[in-house]
């Protein structure tokens, strides 16, 4: 194994996560994880509930930077508007909308009943 390609590789991963805090949506995202977790510090969840909502955010996130890798493709792949170029950023960010409802679904089944 090439150490230097394998450090390397770490180096383009880092640099990806930079460019994606760059996006508008990943920001928001970054935004809604801050608060679940001072929220959910405050809450007193368990370690089980910990570890269900820190996957949860990083699923997130990692489902974010792979609808934005997503649209930069189309992107470059389809310059000019076109149906099947929408439709493939369209069901990208349609899969972003599902799993953020979802977990926010499975958020507020852990955290309504330790507040009421």
């Amino acid at each position: 194994m090439d150490g230097r390609k394998y450090i390397r590789s770490f180096v383009y991963a880092f640099q990806g996560i930079l460019t994606a805090c760059e996006e508008q949506n990943f920001q928001s995202h970054v935004l809604s994880a801050g608060i679940v977790l001072i929220v959910g510090y405050f809450t007193g969840l368990s370690r089980v509930e910990w570890f269900i909502v820190l996957l949860l955010i990083a699923l997130m996130f990692a489902l974010e930077m792979i609808n934005t890798a997503i649209e930069r493709v189309v992107d470059l792949a389809s310059p000019a508007i076109h149906p099947l170029a929408k439709q493939a950023k369209d069901l990208a960010a349609g899969a972003v909308l599902v799993f953020a409802i979802f977990s926010a679904i499975i958020g507020l089944l852990i955290f309504i009943p330790k507040w009421f």
